[in-house]
Protein backbone atom coordinates (compact mmCIF):
# COMPACT_ATOMS: atom_id res chain seq x y z
CA UNK A 1 0.00 0.00 0.00
CA UNK A 2 1.38 3.41 -0.95
CA UNK A 3 -0.17 6.67 0.20
CA UNK A 4 -0.48 9.72 -2.01
CA UNK A 5 -0.75 12.83 0.15
CA UNK A 6 -1.14 15.06 -2.91
CA UNK A 7 -4.32 13.19 -3.82
CA UNK A 8 -6.11 14.28 -0.65
CA UNK A 9 -9.66 15.12 -1.68
CA UNK A 10 -11.65 15.70 1.49
CA UNK A 11 -11.88 19.11 3.14
CA UNK A 12 -13.01 20.43 6.50
CA UNK A 13 -16.34 21.29 4.88
CA UNK A 14 -16.83 17.64 3.86
CA UNK A 15 -16.13 16.42 7.40
CA UNK A 16 -18.57 19.02 8.76
CA UNK A 17 -21.28 17.65 6.45
CA UNK A 18 -20.63 14.22 7.90
CA UNK A 19 -20.81 15.68 11.43
CA UNK A 20 -24.23 17.28 10.83
CA UNK A 21 -25.61 14.18 9.19
CA UNK A 22 -24.46 12.03 12.11
CA UNK A 23 -27.31 13.48 14.21
CA UNK A 24 -29.78 11.44 12.14
CA UNK A 25 -28.02 8.11 12.74
CA UNK A 26 -31.00 6.71 14.67
CA UNK A 27 -33.66 8.07 12.31
CA UNK A 28 -33.89 4.82 10.33
CA UNK A 29 -32.91 2.37 13.08
CA UNK A 30 -33.96 -1.20 12.25
CA UNK A 31 -33.51 -4.59 13.90
CA UNK A 32 -31.70 -6.15 10.96
CA UNK A 33 -28.70 -3.79 10.65
CA UNK A 34 -29.58 -1.20 13.30
CA UNK A 35 -27.71 2.08 12.49
CA UNK A 36 -26.40 1.01 9.07
CA UNK A 37 -28.63 3.38 7.07
CA UNK A 38 -27.72 6.29 9.33
CA UNK A 39 -24.03 5.47 8.85
CA UNK A 40 -24.52 5.28 5.10
CA UNK A 41 -26.40 8.60 5.08
CA UNK A 42 -23.69 10.38 7.10
CA UNK A 43 -20.90 9.15 4.81
CA UNK A 44 -22.73 9.45 1.48
CA UNK A 45 -21.54 13.02 0.56
CA UNK A 46 -17.96 11.94 1.18
CA UNK A 47 -18.39 8.75 -0.83
CA UNK A 48 -19.91 10.66 -3.75
CA UNK A 49 -16.91 12.97 -3.79
CA UNK A 50 -14.34 10.18 -3.53
CA UNK A 51 -15.96 7.86 -6.09
CA UNK A 52 -17.19 9.70 -9.20
CA UNK A 53 -17.58 6.34 -10.97
CA UNK A 54 -21.08 4.96 -10.32
CA UNK A 55 -19.87 1.37 -9.89
CA UNK A 56 -17.25 2.37 -7.30
CA UNK A 57 -19.83 4.53 -5.52
CA UNK A 58 -22.32 1.66 -5.44
CA UNK A 59 -19.72 -0.66 -3.90
CA UNK A 60 -18.84 1.95 -1.25
CA UNK A 61 -22.49 2.56 -0.34
CA UNK A 62 -23.08 -1.18 -0.14
CA UNK A 63 -20.01 -1.51 2.07
CA UNK A 64 -21.48 0.92 4.61
CA UNK A 65 -24.90 -0.72 4.53
CA UNK A 66 -23.50 -3.52 6.71
CA UNK A 67 -24.51 -3.92 10.37
CA UNK A 68 -23.44 -1.01 12.57
CA UNK A 69 -24.37 0.00 16.11
CA UNK A 70 -22.65 2.20 18.67
CA UNK A 71 -23.38 5.12 20.99
CA UNK A 72 -24.54 8.01 18.72
CA UNK A 73 -22.17 10.51 20.35
CA UNK A 74 -19.05 8.52 19.43
CA UNK A 75 -20.23 7.60 15.95
CA UNK A 76 -18.69 10.66 14.23
CA UNK A 77 -15.25 9.55 15.45
CA UNK A 78 -15.76 6.15 13.81
CA UNK A 79 -17.16 7.80 10.69
CA UNK A 80 -14.11 10.07 10.54
CA UNK A 81 -11.77 7.08 10.56
CA UNK A 82 -13.93 5.37 7.93
CA UNK A 83 -13.77 8.53 5.78
CA UNK A 84 -9.96 8.57 6.05
CA UNK A 85 -9.80 4.91 5.03
CA UNK A 86 -12.23 5.47 2.14
CA UNK A 87 -10.02 8.31 0.93
CA UNK A 88 -6.98 6.05 1.13
CA UNK A 89 -8.91 3.38 -0.75
CA UNK A 90 -9.84 5.87 -3.48
CA UNK A 91 -6.20 6.99 -3.82
CA UNK A 92 -4.48 3.60 -3.54
CA UNK A 93 -4.88 0.84 -6.06
CA UNK A 94 -4.17 -2.19 -3.83
CA UNK A 95 -5.85 -0.99 -0.62
CA UNK A 96 -7.95 -3.69 1.08
CA UNK A 97 -11.47 -2.22 1.15
CA UNK A 98 -12.68 -5.01 3.44
CA UNK A 99 -10.51 -3.59 6.21
CA UNK A 100 -12.79 -0.54 6.44
CA UNK A 101 -15.70 -2.53 7.84
CA UNK A 102 -13.32 -4.57 9.98
CA UNK A 103 -12.06 -1.41 11.66
CA UNK A 104 -15.62 -0.09 12.10
CA UNK A 105 -16.73 -3.37 13.68
CA UNK A 106 -13.73 -3.46 16.02
CA UNK A 107 -14.36 0.10 17.22
CA UNK A 108 -18.14 0.13 17.64
CA UNK A 109 -18.24 -2.24 20.63
CA UNK A 110 -15.51 -0.74 22.87
CA UNK A 111 -16.54 2.84 22.06
CA UNK A 112 -20.19 1.99 22.73
CA UNK A 113 -19.19 0.79 26.21
CA UNK A 114 -17.35 4.05 26.88
CA UNK A 115 -20.07 6.21 25.31
CA UNK A 116 -22.92 4.51 27.17
CA UNK A 117 -21.10 4.86 30.50
CA UNK A 118 -20.19 8.51 29.99
CA UNK A 119 -23.36 9.86 28.37
CA UNK A 120 -26.22 7.57 29.44
CA UNK A 121 -24.81 6.35 32.74
CA UNK A 122 -23.10 9.53 34.02
CA UNK A 123 -23.86 12.75 32.16
CA UNK A 124 -27.61 12.29 31.71
CA UNK A 125 -28.35 11.39 35.38
CA UNK A 126 -26.05 14.19 36.54
CA UNK A 127 -27.72 16.77 34.30
CA UNK A 128 -31.15 15.43 35.27
CA UNK A 129 -30.35 15.62 38.99
CA UNK A 130 -29.18 19.23 38.77
CA UNK A 131 -32.21 20.20 36.67
CA UNK A 132 -34.63 18.41 39.01
CA UNK A 133 -33.23 20.22 42.04
CA UNK A 134 -33.98 23.52 40.32
CA UNK A 135 -37.39 22.33 39.16
CA UNK A 136 -38.39 21.50 42.74
CA UNK A 137 -37.85 25.14 43.65
CA UNK A 138 -40.11 26.23 40.79
CA UNK A 139 -37.30 27.49 38.58
CA UNK A 140 -38.52 27.57 34.96
CA UNK A 141 -34.94 27.44 33.70
CA UNK A 142 -34.60 23.81 34.88
CA UNK A 143 -35.50 22.01 31.60
CA UNK A 144 -33.35 24.42 29.59
CA UNK A 145 -30.44 23.78 31.94
CA UNK A 146 -30.85 20.03 31.50
CA UNK A 147 -30.71 20.39 27.69
CA UNK A 148 -27.63 22.60 27.91
CA UNK A 149 -25.75 20.36 30.36
CA UNK A 150 -26.43 17.26 28.30
CA UNK A 151 -26.18 18.59 24.74
CA UNK A 152 -23.17 20.90 24.90
CA UNK A 153 -20.75 18.00 25.65
CA UNK A 154 -22.76 15.87 23.22
CA UNK A 155 -22.25 18.27 20.30
CA UNK A 156 -18.61 19.02 21.14
CA UNK A 157 -17.69 15.34 21.31
CA UNK A 158 -19.42 14.72 17.99
CA UNK A 159 -17.73 17.67 16.24
CA UNK A 160 -14.18 17.21 17.48
CA UNK A 161 -14.56 13.42 17.26
CA UNK A 162 -15.38 13.63 13.55
CA UNK A 163 -12.32 15.76 12.77
CA UNK A 164 -10.02 13.82 15.13
CA UNK A 165 -11.12 10.53 13.59
CA UNK A 166 -10.44 11.75 10.06
CA UNK A 167 -7.12 13.47 10.78
CA UNK A 168 -5.73 10.79 13.08
CA UNK A 169 -7.02 8.10 10.74
CA UNK A 170 -4.98 9.42 7.84
CA UNK A 171 -1.86 9.85 9.98
CA UNK A 172 -2.26 6.43 11.56
CA UNK A 173 -2.63 4.72 8.18
CA UNK A 174 0.55 6.36 6.87
CA UNK A 175 2.49 5.62 10.06
CA UNK A 176 1.38 1.99 10.11
CA UNK A 177 2.44 1.63 6.49
CA UNK A 178 5.90 3.02 7.24
CA UNK A 179 6.25 0.63 10.17
CA UNK A 180 5.13 -2.33 8.04
CA UNK A 181 2.36 -3.41 10.38
CA UNK A 182 -0.69 -2.47 8.29
CA UNK A 183 -1.71 -6.05 7.54
CA UNK A 184 -1.35 -7.05 11.20
CA UNK A 185 -3.48 -4.11 12.33
CA UNK A 186 -6.25 -4.93 9.87
CA UNK A 187 -6.11 -8.65 10.70
CA UNK A 188 -6.35 -7.83 14.40
CA UNK A 189 -9.26 -5.47 13.73
CA UNK A 190 -11.05 -8.22 11.81
CA UNK A 191 -10.58 -10.66 14.71
CA UNK A 192 -11.86 -8.11 17.23
CA UNK A 193 -14.82 -7.39 14.97
CA UNK A 194 -15.74 -11.08 14.90
CA UNK A 195 -15.42 -11.24 18.70
CA UNK A 196 -17.77 -8.27 19.02
CA UNK A 197 -20.36 -9.88 16.74
CA UNK A 198 -20.02 -13.17 18.64
CA UNK A 199 -20.58 -11.37 21.94
CA UNK A 200 -23.66 -9.67 20.53
CA UNK A 201 -25.09 -13.05 19.50
CA UNK A 202 -24.61 -14.38 23.05
CA UNK A 203 -26.13 -11.30 24.70
CA UNK A 204 -28.91 -10.33 22.27
CA UNK A 205 -30.25 -13.66 20.93
CA UNK A 206 -32.34 -15.67 23.41
CA UNK A 207 -33.78 -19.14 22.76
CA UNK A 208 -35.29 -20.75 25.86
CA UNK A 209 -36.77 -24.24 25.62
CA UNK A 210 -39.73 -25.14 27.80
CA UNK A 211 -39.12 -28.90 27.53
CA UNK A 212 -38.28 -30.74 30.76
CA UNK A 213 -36.94 -34.24 31.32
CA UNK A 214 -38.65 -36.02 34.20
CA UNK A 215 -41.45 -34.71 36.38
CA UNK A 216 -42.03 -32.98 39.67
CA UNK A 217 -39.17 -31.56 41.70
CA UNK A 218 -36.66 -33.85 39.97
CA UNK A 219 -37.48 -32.49 36.50
CA UNK A 220 -34.48 -31.13 34.60
CA UNK A 221 -34.88 -28.39 32.00
CA UNK A 222 -33.48 -29.37 28.60
CA UNK A 223 -32.28 -25.77 28.24
CA UNK A 224 -30.01 -26.19 31.30
CA UNK A 225 -28.55 -29.42 29.91
CA UNK A 226 -27.67 -27.78 26.59
CA UNK A 227 -26.16 -24.74 28.31
CA UNK A 228 -24.15 -27.13 30.48
CA UNK A 229 -22.70 -28.75 27.35
CA UNK A 230 -22.06 -25.41 25.64
CA UNK A 231 -23.36 -22.07 26.99
CA UNK A 232 -25.59 -20.22 24.51
CA UNK A 233 -25.61 -23.19 22.11
CA UNK A 234 -29.17 -22.54 20.91
CA UNK A 235 -28.64 -18.82 20.17
CA UNK A 236 -25.52 -19.74 18.18
CA UNK A 237 -27.30 -22.44 16.18
CA UNK A 238 -30.24 -20.11 15.57
CA UNK A 239 -27.95 -17.34 14.32
CA UNK A 240 -26.06 -19.73 12.04
CA UNK A 241 -29.37 -21.05 10.69
CA UNK A 242 -30.62 -17.54 9.92
CA UNK A 243 -27.28 -16.69 8.32
CA UNK A 244 -27.55 -19.75 6.07
CA UNK A 245 -31.07 -18.73 5.01
CA UNK A 246 -29.86 -15.23 4.15
CA UNK A 247 -26.97 -16.68 2.12
CA UNK A 248 -29.51 -18.75 0.19
CA UNK A 249 -31.39 -15.58 -0.72
CA UNK A 250 -34.36 -15.84 1.64
CA UNK A 251 -35.85 -12.39 2.28
CA UNK A 252 -35.29 -10.89 5.71
CA UNK A 253 -38.98 -10.06 6.14
CA UNK A 254 -39.85 -13.71 5.47
CA UNK A 255 -37.30 -14.82 8.09
CA UNK A 256 -38.70 -12.36 10.66
CA UNK A 257 -42.25 -13.53 9.97
CA UNK A 258 -41.12 -17.15 10.29
CA UNK A 259 -39.45 -16.42 13.65
CA UNK A 260 -42.64 -14.79 14.95
CA UNK A 261 -44.85 -17.68 13.79
CA UNK A 262 -42.50 -20.35 15.17
CA UNK A 263 -42.20 -18.50 18.48
CA UNK A 264 -45.97 -18.27 18.90
CA UNK A 265 -46.61 -21.89 17.88
CA UNK A 266 -43.67 -23.18 19.93
CA UNK A 267 -44.87 -21.34 23.03
CA UNK A 268 -48.44 -22.58 22.48
CA UNK A 269 -47.40 -26.25 22.37
CA UNK A 270 -44.82 -25.85 25.14
CA UNK A 271 -41.59 -26.16 23.15
CA UNK A 272 -40.47 -22.63 24.10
Amino acid sequence: MTSNENAKKLTKKDINKMFWRSFTVNASFNYERQMSQGCQYALSPILRKLYPDKQDLAEALKRHAEFFNSTPMVNPFIFGIAAAMEEENANTENFDANSINSVKASLMGPLAGIGDSVFWGTLRPLAGGIACSLALTGNLFAPILFLLLFNIPNVLIRYFGAHLGYNSGMKALNQFEKMGITDKIFRGAAIIGLLVIGGMVASMVNVNLGIQIGSGDSAIALNDILNGIMPKMLPLLTTLGIYKLIKKGVKVNAILLGIIVLSILGTFVGIF
